[in-house]
């Protein structure tokens, strides 16, 4: 299925787990400590460096460009790093998450509540997914390097769809 974002309520509620996906828009990649930084910020009451509204932010610290690329290599990390973070930002407008490895019942109970799905790319295929990524952009914490948070416009960046908005997961079925 091809996906045009931002991911509205309305599309989350028309994907099932275990669909292929191929999102073409806009991502926002955050890390453990952008996701930290946000909450920090959420607190303080300061402007966040994106809407969090129908967006979907894509755990990865992509690796610097080689000369003449977009992007150094973009694989998803370790996504229960920010399950402690995550509930706050779906309360906040954020609709997907994209990362590997499965979710907290805290995360899963928030996705159902909010209609937020998380996807899964797939690991050690980092560079493959980098050739999807057509512009990449540090908007924000540049302070954090590769775990600054970077807008990316993807073209048929392909994941799947691993916990639905049913609470649905492939990694309990």
């Amino acid at each position: 299925m091809k996906l045009n974002l931002p991911l509205t309520k309305e599309k989350v509620r028309q994907l099932k787990a275990g669909e292929l996906v191929h999102l073409t828009g806009t991502i926002y990649t955050a890390r453990d400590a952008a996701h930290k930084r946000l909450v920090e910020w959420i607190e303080a009451e300061k402007k966040l460096p994106f809407e969090l509204k129908d967006s979907v932010i894509y755990y990865v610290g992509p690796s610097p460009a080689k000369p003449g690329d977009i992007i150094g290599s973009a694989g998803p990390t370790t996504s229960s790093r920010m399950d402690k973070y995550s509930p706050l930002l779906l309360d906040l407008g954020s609709t997907g998450m994209i990362g590997k490895g499965g979710r907290s019942e805290t995360v899963i109970r928030s996705m159902k509540r909010n209609h937020a799905v998380y996807f899964a790319a797939v690991g050690g295929a980092a560079a493959l997914l980098a050739q999807q990524i057509k512009s990449c952009e540090v908007i924000g914490f540049e302070d954090l390097g590769t775990e600054a948070i970077h807008r990316l416009e993807v073209e048929d960046f392909p994941v799947i769809v691993a916990i639905d908005h049913q609470g649905t997961s492939l990694f309990t079925t």
